[in-house]
């Protein structure tokens, strides 16, 4: 079995190299792909250093602008030959150490995508905005698409790999992940979910993800819900 972690980057330039070490450090066989969005806060010159000297064993590839998360995780798609699939954030929201709950229903035949949801393990310091505004867009995806889902908008989510490549998706920004998950339902696929951990970064300490996108995340969900 082989897991093929992709890493979409701008401008993370405190967190990455301790990032890239979790996901080393994790016992499975194991391909990473790291593609970095244009950063210009020196994310990209730590990139070029680690790749060859620290990270060698990592795939890096730089994009010569930025064109947002949801292309810079195509990019690394292209590149994946893994059987499963995983997206990995660069910041320190997300531990790599629950990669093993993750795999646990791929491995076993129970799931062919997996959602790791932050709503149901523990979760620190989430505010009261990034709460309710999470709530909100996977209560629209239940509505929408008679789904159980508890947190559509979870960064960690687990694909079979020939079956994230056989859905054309568009979206070039963080809209990617709803509209992911908008073609899974309706393609009448079931999405599993196994509770993470999370530990929620502030504004002030780089978190890029603002009410605009969760205005265009309902959009997404909607337009893809009735669209032929």
């Amino acid at each position: 079995m082989l897991l093929s972690v992709i890493i979409p980057v701008y401008n993370e330039k405190e967190s990455i190299l301790e990032v890239l070490e979790q996901v080393r450090n994790v016992d499975i066989d194991k391909e990473v792909i790291v593609v970095d969005d244009c950063s210009t806060d020196g994310t990209r010159d730590l990139l070029k250093d680690a790749g060859s000297n620290t990270f060698e064993d990592m795939k890096i590839l730089f994009h010569d602008r930025n064109k947002g998360k949801g292309a810079a995780f195509r990019t690394g798609l292209k590149e994946a030959m893994g059987d499963f699939v995983i997206i990995q954030d660069a910041d320190s929201e997300y531990d790599p150490g629950d990669y093993h709950r993750l795999l646990e229903p791929l491995m076993d035949g129970r799931a062919d995508v997996v959602y790791g949801s932050r709503f149901k393990g523990a979760q620190k310091s989430m505010t009261l905005t990034q709460y309710l505004g999470n709530r909100t867009v996977t209560l629209a995806t239940r509505v929408l698409y008679a789904t159980d889902l508890s947190d559509e908008a979870t960064c960690y989510k687990v694909f079979k790999r020939d079956i994230i490549q056989g859905i054309p998706f568009e979206a070039d920004r963080f809209d990617f992940e709803p509209e992911i998950t908008a073609k899974l339902l309706k393609k009448g696929i079931k999405i599993y979910e196994v509770p993470i951990s999370y530990n929620a970064r502030q504004y002030k300490q780089g978190k890029k993800i603002t009410w605009r996108d969760g205005v265009s995340a309902l959009w997404t969900l909607a337009k893809y819900r009735f669209k032929r």
